[in-house]
């Protein structure tokens, strides 16, 4: 089940982002004429954030664009921010993060706010997950991992954010799942910022902690956290070289997310036209690959129209996704 659908995911990614068609000389008709404000749908610290202030700080160096700040809304796996966002229909001056959680939300009924009342504007790059302990714990290994909950699933608990469903949960899933039991089994602590639940893991308040690939790469080279394991197919490159897959272990638990950004509804198709423009420049850059391989982000840029269509297809893959991983009904 699992292989089949990351391979149905990769290439519903790939056609569209063979689609893809940038036009750099096509007339614009809308500008920002104030400060554009970047709204993160998590606290400070976290992956959405880390992704707001790197796309800020190279938005900032485009000729004649304004001030762009970035403002933490957190809470509600999302949801106020994406509420906060969606009263401002037809402004896009605002943005906000864009991740999984807004389809997982809606997919899990916890939310009022849809997808498709906002406007994705761009999917900026591929997310991996990393599986970690603190150093001193004695669970060794992935392996180690599948074995404790094989023996007792309540003996291991672990911390996620910012909500129940999104791309960490859907790993834990998958290796409940490879130790044969049941995924609502496992004991969950649910943290409203990646930073925030990061701090509790490695101050043992947890004992594993699912989080984003490029926030375990610091504390794995400072040699304060043992990676159980990351969700990717092959190992990457740079300072995530010497970090074990699961796959690599047996376990079948590889998946990527996806982030960008998106705007309230209404945004018409000029000022669409302006971010596809905008999103598109900053991508190409020498400072954007830098950024990647610091956070090890996995390349999948798209701009609006590519954006939407990869929305529609994923919604109805997390839908199985979730469905047999036993989070939904």
């Amino acid at each position: 089940m699992k292989q089949s659908i990351h391979e149905s995911r990769i290439t519903i990614h790939a056609l569209l982002a063979m689609c893809l068609v940038m036009s750099p000389a096509a007339a614009q008709d809308w500008k920002p004429s104030r400060n554009i404000d970047i709204i993160v749908s998590s606290g400070p610290g976290s992956a959405s954030d880390r992704e707001a202030r790197e796309t800020q700080k190279l938005l900032q160096e485009l000729p004649g664009m304004p001030p762009v700040v970035v403002t933490n809304r957190q809470g509600g796996g999302g949801t106020i921010a994406w509420t906060f966002v969606s009263q401002r229909a037809g402004d896009a001056h605002y943005l906000s993060t864009l991740n999984v959680a807004l389809l997982t939300n809606e997919i899990l009924g916890t939310t009022q706010i849809r997808y498709q009342d906002l406007t994705p504007l761009t999917i900026l790059m591929r997310e991996f997950i990393a599986v970690w302990t603190r150093a001193e714990s004695p669970i060794a290994s992935a392996r180690d991992l599948v074995a404790r909950l094989k023996k007792n699933p309540q003996s291991v608990s672990f911390g996620l954010s910012p909500a129940l469903g999104n791309q960490n949960h859907i790993v834990l899933g998958m290796i409940a799942k490879a130790a044969g039991i049941d995924p609502k089994a496992l004991k969950i602590v649910v943290y409203s910022s990646g930073g925030q639940g990061t701090i509790a893991a490695l101050g043992g308040h947890v004992d594993v902690w699912a989080g984003t690939l490029g926030g375990a790469i610091p504390h794995a080279l400072s040699g304060a956290i043992r990676v159980l394991g990351i969700s990717t197919e092959q190992r990457q490159p740079g300072p995530a070289a010497e970090l074990p897959t699961f796959r690599e272990q047996g376990i079948d638990a590889a998946y990527f997310a996806f982030r960008g950004f998106l705007g309230p509804g209404g945004l018409n198709p000029a000022q669409r036209a302006f971010w596809d423009q905008a999103f598109s420049t900053i991508v190409q850059g020498e400072e954007w690959k830098k950024a990647q391989e610091k956070n090890a982000w996995g390349s999948g840029f798209l701009d609006s129209a590519g954006t939407r269509k990869h929305l529609d297809a994923e919604f109805e893959v997390l839908k199985k996704i979730l469905a047999d991983l036993g989070v939904t009904k």
